[in-house]
């Protein structure tokens, strides 16, 4: 077989059957294909794959009638939903408004049942028709997910034309604002489509808080059903709920019940059920993601009109004595961000497949702990669930630009647009048990009046929407008077640290600054929310190498202060954005990454896996047929209990290819630890060995033998 470069298997993975192998257990919705409705029943349609498409740079489609279902199909292009233009040679660059418009069947039963439809993203402006009938708009929220009901303008027993205008241009009156944010502005849309089809009184969400006894190991869950009747008639339903183990299916909680319910016709609620609990609760830990699964059922008379299900996790996520607590447990953690949107085949319309490659590969980084600049797909939210990573998600409030012309206060449109934005995001993404944080902004000048009143305004906010959940933001302001900055009005110091490049300074500069911050806020943690080095100017010439230096110099400084809690690499890839320096059209990107734009990997990955591994040492001493294996764990950063971890050896013999594994539990290890594990080979003929130490997820955290910049095939599962 020719050997193949992993930019050309990845590459194949999107384009041939490789990735349909890869879709068992995934959704039909995940998977693209159609899915049948039987009569009565609720369900989900999905709507990605094949759409019609075009540009509309005079903007003229409304008025052309574009929208009307009678319009002529020539003019308009074929793509595959999710999409966005600007992953296209001819239209790049293009800022604008175009069109999308499919058509869909609508049984005849539809007619009593709501249809609503959800786009999980559209970049940044939508507004929808159906059947030639404006049904709503979703505004200058790029990242955040909508719903509309499409039951007035619903042809049931027809075929139903859908139309979509959508404006990714640059907005004054959105976040981010203008131009002034450093990531691609991809339009379309770029996430999945689906159509929702229930009873007329349904269940819009359920919110589930989940928090343990650490004493008892029991769990107390407060739930809150949002209810809808659109129908013109009252209704007297029954609410209630049975909990799952996601990975058993065990029942730990059956048959929930609130009271009996009488919604009007049109009627909006939100109900909160009274508290329950059960008892030996698994809790979800980065190494643990044990997850449960809610189904709320909503009745009438004994005839189930709909449920809907969530997962969540039972977990404790604190911040005290300046430090970070998982389920009680103190820890030091490290990760690395991944810019989405950045490979020049799908842009921001990310297929699963790719989605799932980049975080296995953060996994392989020993990346438990994340930050985005913005509200993500939730594909990437329900992987960090069922895969064991800690993510902050993001308002996209990115630069001190936000703030530009105003005074003392933040303007009122940029204001309203941020609040909505929070809102929507946490309504959507509040159970997930990965999500440790809500991040507010981004690098604002939180020492600027205008800046400072809008990060303490979101803050209030978010604690009262989600009171148990952390809140901060990422500055870049604390060099000088870090006193007078908007950080100390939040849960925990973000610092955005690029001393030896946008800084200036040494090493010593960032000793000195940590020691200045903590001084100012004394019983804060501090986390690094970014460091690295980034190849973004002409001067910058030093490449790759310099990008490992400034990692190992730069973490050993974070390691030398206790209340320094956590630390993010910047970033995983280098990444497409209008703003690059570097590449054209749809590989217009900035160089700072581990990995390239199609996931080709650069030495520096092999250097940040060894720095994020809670491993410090890992020393094998083979002696015939007996393998001694020595680990020793870090003090700090990355340091946490390694319990559950195993020690997996494998030997090479006959023309030096895998012979013989075997693998043994690793004694719990705390920080600092040291633990020995001892192997006797049945093999011979052993050449050499490799050792891998295991995380109860399966991931390796450090091997015996360097981890290569692999060229050749690679599983990705």
């Amino acid at each position: 077989m020719a050997k193949r470069s992993r930019r050309q298997f990845i590459r194949q993975l999107g384009t041939t059957g490789l990735a349909g192998s890869m879709a068992g257990g995934l959704s039909a919705r995940e998977r693209g294909a159609g899915v049948s409705i039987a009569d009565g029943a609720h369900g989900v349609v999905p709507l990605d794959g094949a759409w019609q498409f075009r540009l509309d740079p005079q903007r003229t489609g409304a008025k052309d009638g574009w929208n009307l279902p009678e319009i002529a199909a020539t003019g308009w292009s074929r793509v595959a939903v999710p999409h966005t233009w600007q992953i296209s040679q001819v239209s790049a660059a293009y800022m604008g408004i175009a069109w999308y418009r499919r058509t869909f069947e609508a049984p005849r039963w539809w007619d009593t049942r709501a249809i609503r439809i959800e786009f999980e993203g559209v970049y940044h402006s939508a507004r929808v028709w159906l059947n030639g009938r404006l049904v709503g708009e979703h505004l200058r929220k790029g990242y955040t997910a909508f719903v509309l009901d499409l039951s007035p303008a619903l042809l049931p027993g027809a075929t139903n034309v859908l139309a979509v205008e959508v404006d990714n241009s640059f907005d004054q009156r959105m976040l981010p604002r203008g131009e002034s944010f450093d990531w691609t502005p991809d339009g379309g849309l770029v996430r999945p489509i689906n159509l929702l089809v229930t009873s007329k009184t349904y269940i819009e969400r359920v919110d589930v808080d989940a928090e343990p006894d650490l004493a008892t190991s029991a769990a107390r869950l407060d739930v809150l059903c949002a209810l809808k009747n659109s129908s013109m008639q009252a209704a007297s339903v029954d609410l209630e709920f049975n909990v799952l183990e996601q990975d058993t299916g065990r029942a730990v909680l059956q048959r929930v019940a609130a009271q009996k319910l009488s919604l009007k016709p049109g009627e909006s609620r939100n109900v909160t059920v009274a508290a329950a609990g059960f008892p030996n609760a698994r809790l979800w830990h980065f190494d643990r993601p044990n997850l449960y699964r809610l189904v709320a059922s909503l009745t009438e008379q004994g005839r189930l009109l709909h449920e809907c299900e969530t997962t969540f996790g039972v977990r404790r996520v604190e911040v005290r004595e300046g430090g970070f607590y998982l389920n009680g447990e103190r820890m030091w953690l490290m990760g690395v961000e991944r810019m989405a949107g950045s490979h020049p085949d799908f842009g921001m319309a990310e297929p699963f497949w790719l989605i799932t490659h980049d975080h296995d590969d953060m996994k392989e980084l020993n990346c438990v702990f994340t930050r985005v600049h913005w509200q993500q797909d939730k594909r990437v939210l329900d992987y960090c669930d069922r895969k064991g990573m800690l993510i902050q998600v993001e308002v996209p409030t990115w630069g001190p630009d936000t703030f530009k012309g105003m005074k003392e206060e933040p303007g009122p449109e940029i204001m309203q647009n941020a609040l909505d934005q929070l809102r929507e995001m946490i309504n959507r993404d509040r159970n997930h048990p990965s999500i440790f944080a809500w991040g507010l902004c981004n690098e604002i000048g939180g020492q600027n009046p205008p800046a400072y009143q809008f990060a303490k305004r979101l803050y209030e906010e978010a604690k009262r929407l989600d009171p148990r959940r952390l809140r901060s933001y990422a500055s870049n302001s604390l060099q000088k008077n870090p006193d007078q900055d908007v950080a100390g009005l939040m849960d925990f110091i973000e610092w955005n640290e690029y001393y030896e490049s946008w800084f200036g300074g040494t090493v010593e500069s960032i000793k000195r600054n940590l020691e200045e911050i903590h001084r100012a806020f004394p019983d804060k943690m501090i986390v690094v929310s970014e460091y690295g080095y980034c190849e973004c100017t002409p001067d910058r010439l030093a490449g790759d190498p310099r990008r490992i230096e400034i990692l190992r110099r730069h973490t050993d400084a974070y390691r030398e202060c206790e209340w320094v809690g956590g630390a993010i690499f910047f970033c995983y890839n280098d990444y497409r954005t209008h703003i690059g320096d570097k590449g054209i059209g749809a590989l217009k990107q900035r160089v700072h990454g581990v990995v390239d734009l199609y996931g080709e990997r650069k030495p520096s990955f092999t250097a940040l896996r060894a720095e994020s591994s809670p491993v410090e040492t890992l020393d094998v001493q083979v002696k015939g047929s007996e393998v001694d294996v020595v680990v020793k764990t870090r003090k700090r950063l990355p340091a946490y209990r390694l319990d559950g971890y195993g020690v997996r050896c494998i030997a090479y013999g006959f023309q030096d290819l895998p012979m013989e594994q075997q693998e043994k539990a690793l004694p719990a290890t705390a920080p600092g630890g040291q633990a020995r594990v001892r192997f006797t080979l049945v093999e011979k003929n052993v050449r050499r060995v490799r050792v891998d130490i295991l995380r109860p997820t399966g991931s390796s955290v450090i091997s015996s033998i360097p981890i290569p910049n692999r060229a050749g095939w690679r599983r990705i599962s």
